[in-house]
């Protein structure tokens, strides 16, 4: 029985959609008129005959509609053809170059840190290449894959030893676990951040098998509240560094150097989880001094977490810095083997690593921290270059005025801290901001921007050329 359409009555075919069903080809003629298109002919038999037959599907359903026919059966093989080649076509991988006109440098929804050339070429090398993950070329044995990078950390840290997992929870997830679980974790209540995602950091301390003892208030916390609650449980003593959020007003917070000398007094570790994690002093760059992983080795951490792809300007990766006999229990937890990086990560982080090591100005080369260099002078520059190529694209209707703007860091890093910008305010008497965001969402490449005061901005804080915004606009 035929489906009942909206009247509650079956549709019957004509004799001519009838007879234009019956022309349809089969599966197997279209794949081998296929052979003959350049574009089909190019991928695996597998995928080629699935474009056919949802573009198979899609014509037999516009014939049962009586949405038109053909005079012959070539003449509907090749209108399948062409509607699996522009299938094809529209087939583009699911992670796809953007451009980043939101004006927030490190933005995690967009991959946070772009790498620095030396980075991308290392890890092309490694992906083409056998390599010595694991491999000491001296000894002719098997090597540690920490090698590749923990002599870079260490020179620019001051640490006795280095590991690195895959992002900054894990190594925070690690270093709790192996040196804390079963057993208690200080931590100040002004500290209890809870970063992207709803992700908490009680959370991944009950996760981490550690029990969370939380001291002072949401706003004071003094020394004497971690010693009162020291007590047999006590596995070590943890500081976060609130990058994401401020207390401001009647505050207080105990500082790393006096933590670190109710560890030692008390024989407890004492681990920060820094977050950002800078390697150089920001400050040159008109933002606010961010604490320094050096500074915070030398002012008596005994394990320093921070991630790879924030202000280090490097891949995702969690690193873990501090004493060798701490570093060693965490290499020997069994999460470190599910948490490890792949020789790509290590590539990119290696390469990284030493422009910091050669390089008098690592912002030359790594480009989060050039983005953040930039002044304002260079990015209305940038901006006005952008809009000329956009009005030549766009046509007219689009009015669009170059205008001061506000940046941020991203990822959590200095939050209440805005950069100086420049941004693109673009709008159209007949389309509202969200219908131009979504205009430029669908540009190849995409452009994504911010919607403000009933307008579409792009901003140029982490748009390096003008050239950037030479996109494609489908019809509108």
């Amino acid at each position: 029985m035929r489906p009942a359409g909206k009247s509650g009555k079956a549709k019957v075919k004509t004799k001519g959609e009838a007879a234009a069903l019956r022309m349809l080809p089969s599966v197997d003629e279209c794949l081998r008129a296929a052979e003959h298109d350049d574009a089909l002919s190019a991928i695996g038999r597998g995928w080629r005959a699935e474009l056919l037959r949802r573009a198979l599907a899609q014509v037999r359903a516009r014939l049962a509609a009586g949405d038109g026919g053909a005079d012959s059966r070539e003449q509907l093989a090749a209108r399948i053809i062409a509607q699996a080649r522009a299938a094809l076509a529209d087939d583009e991988p699911p992670l796809r170059a953007v451009v980043n006109g939101t004006g927030v440098v490190l933005h995690t929804n967009l991959g946070r840190a772009l790498l620095a050339e030396s980075a991308i070429e290392a890890i092309a090398a490694a992906a083409r290449h056998p390599v010595n993950l694991e491999y000491d070329l001296d000894s002719g044995r098997r090597g540690e894959r920490d090698a590749l990078v923990e002599g870079g950390l260490c020179a620019l840290t001051g640490a006795e030893a280095a590991t690195v997992v895959n992002n900054n929870a894990a190594a925070l997830l690690i270093a709790l676990n192996t040196l804390a679980n079963g057993r208690e974790a200080i931590v100040s209540r002004g500290e209890l951040i809870e970063i992207g995602g709803s992700f908490r950091l009680p959370e991944l301390m009950a996760q981490s098998g550690v029990r969370l003892r939380e001291v002072g208030t949401t706003n004071r916390t003094h020394p004497e509240d971690y010693v009162r609650a020291i007590g047999p449980d006590t596995a070590m003593l943890l500081k976060v560094h609130p990058s994401n959020y401020r207390i401001v007003g009647f505050t207080a917070a105990v500082e790393l150097s006096e933590l670190a000398e109710i560890g030692r007094a008390h024989r407890l570790p004492v681990v920060e989880d820094l977050g950002a994690g800078a390697l150089r002093d920001l400050s040159g760059y008109r933002l606010p001094r961010e604490p320094i992983v050096a500074e915070r080795i030398a002012a008596g951490a005994d394990l320093v977490t921070f991630s790879g792809d924030k202000l280090l300007g490097g891949p995702q990766a969690g690193i873990v810095a501090g004493r060798l006999e701490l570093i060693e229990r965490i290499r020997r937890n069994p999460l470190k083997r599910a948490l490890r990086c792949d020789k790509l990560t290590l590539a990119a982080l290696s390469a990284t690593l030493q422009i910091y090591r050669r390089e008098d100005e690592p912002a030359e080369r790594i480009p989060a921290l050039r983005m953040l260099r930039r002044t304002a002078a260079e990015l209305e520059q940038i901006a006005r270059g952008a809009r000329e190529i956009l009005i030549a694209r766009l046509g007219g209707g689009f009015a669009m005025e170059v205008i001061e703007s506000a940046a941020e860091i991203g990822s959590g890093a200095q939050p209440t801290e805005e950069i100086e910008s420049r941004a693109l305010r673009i709008t159209h008497p007949e389309l509202s901001a969200d219908a131009i965001a979504a205009m430029f969402r669908r540009a190849r490449p995409p452009v994504i921007g911010r919607i403000r005061d009933d307008a579409f901005m792009i901003d140029f804080r982490a748009i390096e050329d003008a050239s950037a915004l030479a996109v494609s606009f489908p019809a509108f």
